[in-house]
């Protein structure tokens, strides 16, 4: 992969949002959870992230971008419901370095980030009854996937502090069923009329690919967001 210039560690742990002006802020406005939660000062080996849906769930919900309230996205379809809690690393675009990373990887060409947060999958044991919540997350893997030709990394975790999986450090310590129940609901959860079924998932990577993974996507989001950054830190 080519070099690519890299904000120092200051600027990669450092959260304008959570800057005196907006603490301010979020006593009287909700945090936009994309961009106004902290991902963590351990990132990426502990990483907060912010849950959109629930094995409960018939409908799938995800964040509006542009309001950051969750919205209806669809219906699941029939019986297939997502296995493990499901959200995104709030601060974190999937753009030219994941894709560029994703092709380094699977050798495929024209390969682009999907242009959204970094999406990551939960494991716990507790039954949590419904999303629009932050949880304090430990990365183990995940599934390199592509939709089309864009990179749609799908980052695999355990709750922190999880009595079953608070443990496991790697994918490699997971039972095969878990690995191949959210194989399989995010190689079918968009078989429905109009929607895209171009999707593969060509590796499954270690903790340690998933954090160069969570590097990548918080550079393209220093990259994507920095007029934004840039415009808080002149209050």
């Amino acid at each position: 992969m080519s070099p690519q210039k890299k904000p120092t560690a200051a600027a990669m742990s450092s959260n304008i949002l959570m800057e005196p002006i907006g603490r301010l802020m979020g006593l009287r406005y909700k945090s936009h959870p994309w961009h106004g939660i902290d991902i963590g000062a351990n990132a990426p080996e502990t990483v907060t992230c912010f849950i959109e849906v629930v094995p409960t769930d018939t409908i799938k919900y995800e964040i509006d971008k542009e309001s950051g309230y969750l919205r209806i996205d669809r219906p699941q379809k029939y019986s297939n419901v997502v296995p493990s809690l499901y959200g995104f690393i709030p601060q974190t675009y999937c753009g030219v370095n994941v894709g560029k990373f994703c092709e380094d990887k699977t050798g495929k060409k024209d390969i682009k980030g999907d242009g959204d947060p970094l999406d990551i999958c939960v494991l716990t044991e507790k039954d949590v009854m419904h999303g629009d919540i932050i949880a304090e997350v430990i990365p183990i893997g995940g599934f390199r996937m592509i939709d089309g030709n864009a990179a749609d990394d799908k980052i695999i975790s355990v709750l922190k502090g999880d009595v079953m999986y608070g443990g496991v450090t790697d994918v490699s310590e997971l039972p095969e069923l878990v690995l191949e129940r959210l194989k399989h609901y995010f190689l079918t959860y968009k078989d429905m009329p109009g929607m895209s079924r171009e999707s593969e998932i060509t590796h499954v990577y270690n903790a340690q690919e998933a954090h160069e993974v969570i590097k990548l996507s918080m550079l393209d989001y220093e990259a994507r967001f920095e007029k934004l950054r840039t415009a808080l830190s002149t209050y």
